[in-house]
């Protein structure tokens, strides 16, 4: 311990200094010479990155991410840099993380038209606050050469891509478009398949090239109904089907023991692919003393806590898109009028490399508002007529500043200061932030990067298609012929067409601030927020089980106060299962004329404990019949206790178990159970869990229908014995408070642990750790570090 720690003193001391950026191409592929870290892992491999400035801490976070996670941050670059069909072949579906594409294909045309139109390269010339600062130009150099250096120095084991030639060395501009892809996910990285595939009515395949040409979707039609669209778009917004979400609570002074703040974050992500945190520390003496998770590719820690502050993120219901309808020219359906004069749309030829076959070429059009779009997934087509088409306008494709927030998190002092960089560096693209600080203050604010659709101008100039939208969705559908109808600015927005932070939804210093995916209405039943725009999202209107159970759970806990971390603890893990609390005695009293001769059923919905915990006897068989009842029965009939505004936590109420589809969905679970060979009466675990080389590992929690603050979603594999993987849900969990000390009071869990290749060490060991409900305790003053029975100290240098 006296060598290590002597070793890191002297190694600390000498870390030569960045060299300078260059300027042009060189900055972009960046060299290791003179950049150096040190790396302290601690218990599961978690790193403690120190570093004199910042582009040796980028060099360190790129070394140490590229050693948990190769495969799956060289995977994401071929992403980005539109090679997928190259390699895997063009059908090929990809894994999701970077944008919605369906295939390959899809997937390459957009990204290779980002590469080619070098959207990116504009954004990071942009001078700050509108761009990218300068340390966040210098991390982004140092982690592209510290991911090189790890590439060059060590043999891949990772079966997933040992020996692949995909896995090559990235530039400074790589890390960047990645950060780009992230920024736009929920705006154009939502309609890949429809910014790809569009085509002018007129336009046939042959026409396109002497290449080989995909298929293209997006031919004359009808112009999309109203109603059915409104709804199509109310169900691709809504958080329930979302594959991101989280719980995120912070309690003021006034809840506390000791009156600091407290704060538990739960965000729900992907178990796999490259939606994964990673976890670390990036410390420079002096500067900055971070301590939480990155999204793989990242160069910052994007939830997380330092000495004096923490906060985390839930996607917000902010709708970072809006669609503008086009008037087309009579005769030509590429070019369309405003205020009646004729633009032409800008053509983009894209040529993707194929695998095995001739290049794809296709050709995509832009506008004034943003790409010409054939549709916002299958659900929502939206046909270029000859008369019409739709551009799509997202902000965040104007937007690097996400890691910027981030970084200004970091080296925060207090909620006030998270809320300063929000109004300084506006880059959130589609998250809320709660946060809590060691004075005893908590914050709600739902800081995004949303368009400037004002509820006067969807009023004004909604087309008939955005009457239906803009209420149920938020999707505003504008008329694209008026220049009367463009967005506008505020003052205090760091780039036009969005609002500004004065226009933000922010709740301060109240017992508690909660989240879990709704608007920003219930985030304290007591002081509900109002006043925003419906894009921000809804206000009285019904809240998710998730959400109700939450803030039940919260003010319970505000009211009883004296809190600790070890409540927030207890929270994570309570596993209520607010859908069982409000229905299964009602289910179990109607059971007996469901299934009449079925009494086994009934006693085991009746005598289940409404909790999923792994030994939950009666769980799976609820489970399984809420799925099947809530998909049959539409929402307004499932209560016979409607919603009321006045009661929004316990209302709606009362199953009703006349509903048409109730004896059907309950008969449907218990024959899948028997006929999965699957007792009615199993403990949830035994039936739920991951497979981890070999080894099975029961996993807690449950699906968002049943109201579960530790959400899983899990895949339902009945010949494998029942919910045999986790698609996404529970991921990197914190609980953070403070003592008076100098060192942070936190708990931290990452559900799928630091790895993702099955030869590490730290591939499956958190999972064990979060099966088990138990929890790591934080390391993050030096005195902890070094203490640490694991400790393993590594200088690495270009």
């Amino acid at each position: 311990m006296a060598l290590a720690g002597a070793a890191l003193a002297v190694v600390t001391a000498t870390l030569p200094g960045a060299a300078v950026a260059d300027s042009g191409d060189r900055a972009h592929h960046p060299s290791d010479r003179g950049l150096s870290a040190v790396i302290r892992y601690t218990e599961h491999g978690i790193p403690h990155i120190v570093a004199k400035d910042y582009a040796n801490l980028g060099f360190g976070t790129g070394w140490a991410q590229a050693a948990d996670q190769i495969c799956t941050l060289a995977d994401g670059f071929l992403t980005v840099n539109g090679e997928r069909s190259r390699y895997f072949g063009p059908d090929a579906a990809t894994d999701g993380s970077l944008s919605s594409a369906a295939t390959n294909l899809s997937s390459d045309l957009y990204f290779r038209g980002v590469k080619d139109a070098g959207t990116v390269e504009a954004l990071l010339r942009t001078p700050a606050p509108a761009g990218p600062s300068r340390d966040l130009t210098e991390l982004m150099r140092g982690w592209a050469a510290g991911y090189n250096a790890w590439l060059r120095k060590n043999r891949v084991t990772d079966p997933a891509c040992a020996n692949a030639d995909w896995v090559r060395p990235v530039t400074a501009l790589d890390v960047a478009r990645r950060g780009f892809a992230v920024s736009v996910l929920g705006g154009q990285g939502r309609a890949v398949d429809g910014i790809t595939a569009a085509r002018p009515p007129a336009a046939q395949p042959a026409a396109q090239s002497g290449a080989q040409t995909a298929p293209q979707t997006g031919a004359p039609g009808q112009a999309p109904d109203p109603d059915r669209a409104a709804e199509a778009a109310r169900e691709l917004f809504a958080a329930e089907n979302a594959t991101m979400g989280s719980n995120a609570v912070a309690f003021s002074g006034a809840t506390t023991a000791n009156g600091r703040g407290l704060l538990l974050g739960n965000p729900h992500y992907p178990w796999q692919g490259g939606r994964r945190f990673w976890q670390s520390q990036q410390t420079i003496p002096g500067e900055l003393n971070v301590s939480g998770a990155s999204l793989l590719g990242t160069t910052v820690v994007n939830i997380g806590f330092n000495d004096k502050v923490a906060w985390s993120h839930t996607v917000a219901t902010g709708v970072p898109l809006n669609l503008h309808q086009l008037t087309l020219a009579p005769g030509d359906p590429t070019s369309y009028l405003v205020d009646g004069l004729p633009e032409r749309m800008t053509p983009r030829q894209v040529t993707v490399p194929v695998k095995g076959g001739a290049p794809v070429t296709r050709t995509q059009w832009w506008t004034r508002y943003g790409p010409v779009v054939g549709g916002l997934g299958p659900q929502l087509p939206l046909p270029w007529t000859t008369s019409t088409a739709y551009a799509l306008n997202d902000p965040n494709a104007s937007n690097l500043r996400g890691s910027d927030t981030a970084l200004g998190f970091g080296r925060a002092r207090s909620t006030r200061d998270i809320a300063e960089t929000l109004r300084r560096t506006q880059g959130l693209p589609w998250v809320n932030t709660i946060a809590a600080d060691s004075a005893g203050h908590s914050l709600f604010t739902q800081s995004q990067v949303l368009p400037r659709i004002t509820d006067e101008l969807a009023a004004r100039c909604s087309t008939p298609l955005g009457r239906a939208n803009y209420p149920s969705s938020g999707v505003a559908v504008l008329d694209g012929s008026r220049s009367d109808c463009s967005l506008g600015s505020d003052p205090d927005a760091v780039q036009p067409g969005v609002f500004g932070p004065a226009r933000m939804p922010v709740l301060r210093d109240t017992p508690y601030v909660e989240n879990s995916n709704d608007s920003a209405w219930l985030t304290n039943a007591d002081r509900p927020l109002t006043g925003y725009e419906r894009i921000f999202g809804t206000i009285a209107t019904q809240r998710s089980l998730r959400t109700r159970g939450g803030v039940e759970d919260v003010a319970a806990m505000a009211v009883r106060g004296d809190l600790t971390v070890a409540d927030l603890q207890r929270q994570q893990f309570a596993n209520r299962a607010p859908a069982g609390d409000l229905a299964a005695a009602d289910v179990a009293q109607a059971c007996a004329t469901a299934l009449p001769d079925d009494p086994e059923a009934c006693r085991v919905i009746g005598a289940w404990d409404r909790t999923v915990n792994t030994d939950s006897r009666g769980a799976l068989l609820f489970d399984r019949f809420w799925r099947k009842f809530t998909a049959a029965v539409p929402s307004a009939q499932q209560w016979t206790v409607p919603f009321s505004p006045a009661d929004p936590v316990r209302t709606p109420n009362t199953l009703n178990t006349t509903a048409p589809g109730f004896a059907k969905a309950l008969a449907d679970a218990v024959a899948e159970l028997r006929a999965s060979g699957i007792p009615l009466d199993a403990p949830l675990g035994a039936h739920q869990f991951v497979v981890r080389n070999g080894d099975r590992i029961p996993v807690s929690g449950g699906t968002e229908s049943l109201g579960i603050w530790n959400k899983t979603e899990s895949v339902w594999n009945a010949a494998g014995g029942g919910y045999t993987e986790v698609a996404h849900g529970t991921s990197h969990v914190q609980a953070v408070g403070w003592d008076g000390g100098r060192c942070p009071v936190a708990r931290t869990l990452l559900s799928y642990s630091q790895s993702s290749n099955p030869t590490s060490p730290y591939y499956s060991d958190q999972t064990r750790l979060y099966a088990g409900e138990r929890w790591v305790t934080s390391r993050f003053c030096e005195k902890d570090i070094l203490r640490s029975p694991a400790l393993r100290v590594v200088v690495v240098r270009g």
